[in-house]
This record gives C-alpha cells, sequence and structure tokens, in this order.
C-alpha cells in the first residue's frame, strides 16, 4: 500500500488545561518542528517564545497523517475554519484562512506511482549510515562531517548548503535517534 508523505498538524499552548491550539498546518518532514526551530517575529512565533519563556514546551499533535497534498489541504482548511484565526475572532494565530474551492488548482506535482516508496527506501539507508557514523564517533559529529565522509556534500550552482545532511540529522533527532549535544555535534543515542 502506498504511504502518502503528508499530515495536518496542531500547535497547543500546554499552559493551558486542556493544551489550546494556536495554530494549525499541514506538512512533510519535520514541518511541525520547524516552527520552534525557526521562531519568527509573526503572532505565533512571539506565543512560540512566550511558552519556551516560561520554561513550558510546544505541544506538537498530529491530526491526521498518510494523506495526498490535496487531503491535507482540505483538512488543514476544515480545522482553521472551525477553529478560526485571530484576526477575525477565532483561536489560531494562522494568517491566512485557507480558501477550499482553491485546493485542486494548488496542487501541480504528478507523484509516480513507487516514486515516494524509493525515496523512503533511500532515506532508510542514509540514515543507517548516519547512524553508523554517529555511534563510531561517541564525542559527536557536525553536520559537515556527515556531508563530508559520506559524500553527501552539495555543489549547487558553486555553493555548498548541505541540506541533506541537515535533514538526515534532524530526522533522526526526530525519532529520537541522536541528540545534539552542548557543543553542537549529534551524538547517536543508546538503545
Amino acid at each position: 500500500m502506498a504511504r502518502n508523505p503528508f499530515y495536518v498538524y496542531a500547535l497547543k499552548d500546554p499552559r493551558y488545561k486542556p493544551a489550546k491550539a494556536f495554530y494549525i498546518g499541514k506538512g512533510t518532514g519535520n514541518r511541525a518542528w520547524e516552527h520552534q526551530a525557526n521562531i519568527d517575529d509573526s503572532e505565533k512565533g512571539l506565543l512560540i517564545k512566550a511558552i519556551l519563556d516560561d520554561g513550558s514546551k510546544v505541544l506538537h499533535t498530529v491530526v491526521a497523517d498518510n494523506l495526498s497534498e490535496e487531503q491535507a489541504l482540505k483538512i488543514e482548511a476544515e480545522l482553521i475554519a472551525a477553529f478560526g484565526i485571530r484576526s477575525q475572532g477565532g483561536l489560531l494565530t494562522n494568517r491566512v484562512r485557507p480558501n477550499p474551492d482553491n485546493i485542486s488548482r494548488k496542487v501541480k506535482v504528478n507523484i509516480p506511482d513507487g516514486c515516494y516508496e524509493k525515496a523512503q527506501m533511500g532515506l532508510e539507508l542514509l540514515k543507517s549510515a548516519v547512524m553508523e557514523l554517529a555511534k563510531a564517533n561517541p564525542s559527536g559529529i557536525k553536520n559537515s562531517d556527515a556531508a563530508k565522509y559520506l559524500g553527501l556534500q552539495s555543489d549547487y550552482g558553486g555553493g555548498s548548503k548541505d541540506y541533506l545532511s541537515y535533514s538526515l540529522l534532524g530526522i533522526l533527532m526526530k525519532e529520537g535517534r541522536i541528540n545534539r549535544n552542548e557543543r553542537k555535534r549529534h551524538e547517536a543515542v543508546s538503545e
């Protein structure tokens, strides 16, 4: 059975009992966790900062997964409409309320059968290689180590943005298999 990579998530404020949703989104991979990694000066970003400043952690809830992009967009739109956005008297810090009528026009990528599965097989092999490298270096590895020693360095347009190895380390951190230490090195978690 083909697995679809999209999911819909809610960011919640744990300072309320029960925790209160303040943002609804759709994404793939680590998207739900990127908001905390890259805090901006939006209403959502300021709320995340306030939660962290209070010594709490933003709660991440995957509402639905194994979705096509179109399914994820529809569910996201329905949830945002149900909760409402703050600028219009609702609960969410989302800036815009999507229009469900335009969703099918937004999805422009055709995904051939088997393409996702091939990518996931390759991803598992890459993650395994990064884990072996991390386990062989107990003091930890840097992104540049993974990129350099596993041949994952980028030369896109003459630049050297090693996003692939950053993505792999991020996925392994989300899975709880690697931690980032105070020296900004990545260590394998003991099993």
